[in-house]
């Protein structure tokens, strides 16, 4: 915010002809608005707008302070819900008591809890929140540097900045929702290489993906017109990562039956298990092949800043997606696509009307995101971003996601050793996939730890989500909240027995 004092001083020193010009123009468009004290019925005062920031600064301070005690799920049901916001329209506004319902907004809502271990959630770091007001209230359409000049060039500095920390430094993209938008950009942008389809329709084209792949790549199948028949999901090893064998066994049979074939989506960092595809043996066999190799690294490729080993090859990918709303803790939605070639991003995506088009020529000025993006309006999803790590440093969150991934040790350890549990799948990052056993076999085993898990979410001290792990459900947590403690870890065994007990206590009755 640039203080008063500071305009004043910029006008003081306008000529005198140009400060009689604005001055003449304030008078003629306040007398145009019906007077100088004239405002428009969804304007606020600079004292009611503070007063309104500091009430919200208010609520959110408080509720970073009690998320340690916070159930790790609200008491809540689709009923109340409905009934608590199941509200008319209204024609008057109620003004500062509008903001009495937050209460229950924020009553209702899944609280980033220390405790909180399911899906891929990251715990939304503060700093980066405050940042995300201030990207409301500056409301810029980051369409292209002439639309938003400061939004599109730090958008352009953080994609940088995160493509050198992940060691692709060749690589330029923009910023999206998420994984699921950027892996659908990556595919169109292979399907325009291998097999155009923008001027004359699509056509049957093969990708191939591991069978552990991220849904979001058979609904990129499906909406590029490849057709999902056209995904092959290719066999896992013991490690659930994808075989480069099978891989080439799947090309090869492809070729000889005459398909045109598109790309492989690797991953790096599965949802369910966190294994990581061989990248190194995947990108020699799509150089060999002509293939486009897209990395889908949503979930687990900021394990790259601590434990860039794991993820070697991942320079030859033409493309790579990373959400830093999972695991850089960010507030959702920032999403990350890289790629290599810029031109094939304005292949897939550039068609631009005249009302759009830019007019210089100059890199900077005549940058348009809308030439290499799907999206014409954007927000301004960098912001928070590039606070936060101006704020806290790289070095931080590498403490961090190296906290993550001890956390995840320190379970695993605490399952082994636990006769009544399971680990089912090895512990590659931050997710740890395991199951009660201390029950009757076959399906029943299945059962039993549905209602295991759907009783320690009703005993709200922990969350966990699940998974199907080689055909069994899975209880599973995942370690991307920069918020968790050992102690909050060490809970999850307990909870897990504690909630296994009443479950068939309740089935013996």
């Amino acid at each position: 915010m640039i203080p008063r004092a500071s305009i004043g001083h910029l006008f003081r020193r306008a000529p005198r002809r140009e400060r009689a010009r604005k001055q003449r123009f304030v008078y003629y468009t306040a007398e145009l608005r019906g007077g100088a004290d004239a405002m428009s019925p969804l304007d606020i005062s600079d004292t009611q707008f503070r007063a309104l920031a500091a009430r919200i600064s208010s609520l959110a301070a408080d509720y970073y302070a009690q998320l340690p005690d916070l159930r790790a799920y609200p008491r809540v049901s689709g009923t109340r819900t409905r009934e608590a916001f199941d509200q008319p329209l209204l024609e008057a506004g109620l003004h500062s008591t509008a903001l009495d319902t937050l209460a229950q907004v924020m009553e209702m809502s899944r609280p980033p809890s220390p405790r909180f271990f399911g899906y891929v959630q990251g715990s939304g770091e503060p700093v980066a929140a405050l940042a995300d007001l201030l990207a409301s209230v500056l409301n810029q359409n980051v369409t292209a540097w002439r639309s938003a000049p400061a939004a599109v060039t730090i958008e352009r500095q953080v994609v940088r900045w995160i493509a050198q920390a992940l060691g692709c430094e060749e690589m330029t993209g923009s910023m999206c929702g998420g994984g699921s938008a950027a892996n659908l950009m990556a595919l169109a942008m292979a399907r325009e290489t291998r097999l155009p389809a923008n001027e004359s329709g699509a056509q049957p084209g093969i990708v191939y993906a591991s069978s552990e792949a991220h849904m979001s790549i058979p609904k990129a199948v499906a909406l590029l017109g490849l057709g999902r028949r056209n995904l092959r999901l290719i066999p896992v090893d013991k490690q659930f990562r994808m075989s480069a064998a099978a891989l080439e066994a799947a090309i090869a049979a492809d070729q000889a039956a005459g398909h045109t074939l598109i790309a492989v989506v690797a991953s790096a960092g599965t949802v369910s298990t966190g294994a990581i595809d061989p990248l190194e043996e995947i990108g020699a066999v799509c150089r060999a092949h002509g293939l486009w190799l897209h990395v889908d690294g949503a979930y687990g490729l900021p394990a790259a800043l601590v434990a860039a080993e794991k993820f070697r090859g991942l320079s030859a990918a033409d493309s790579l997606s990373v959400d830093l709303h999972k695991w850089l803790y960010q507030p959702v939605d920032c999403g990350i696509l890289l790629f290599k070639d810029p031109s094939r991003a304005r292949t897939a995506f550039s068609h631009t009307g005249d009302y759009a088009r830019v007019l210089d020529a100059d890199p900077v000025e005549g940058f348009a995101f809308f030439d290499e993006s799907l999206e014409l309006s954007r927000r301004f999803r960098a912001l928070k971003s590039w606070l936060s790590l101006r704020y806290h440093g790289l070095n931080a969150f590498r403490a961090a996601i190296r906290t993550d991934l001890e956390h995840a040790r320190q379970l695993a350890d605490n399952i082994s050793a636990t006769p009544q549990l399971e680990l089912l799948a090895p512990v590659e990052l931050s997710a740890v996939c395991f199951r009660y056993v201390a029950g009757p076999a076959g399906p029943n085993l299945d059962e039993l730890n549905v209602a295991i898990l759907r009783k320690v979410i009703e005993n709200g001290r922990i969350y966990l989500s699940n998974a199907s792990i080689r055909g069994h459900f899975a209880l599973r947590a995942c370690f991307v909240n920069h918020r968790t403690q050992p102690a909050d870890v060490a809970e999850i065994v307990p909870e897990v027995l504690r909630a296994a007990g009443e479950v068939i206590a309740g089935q013996m009755l």
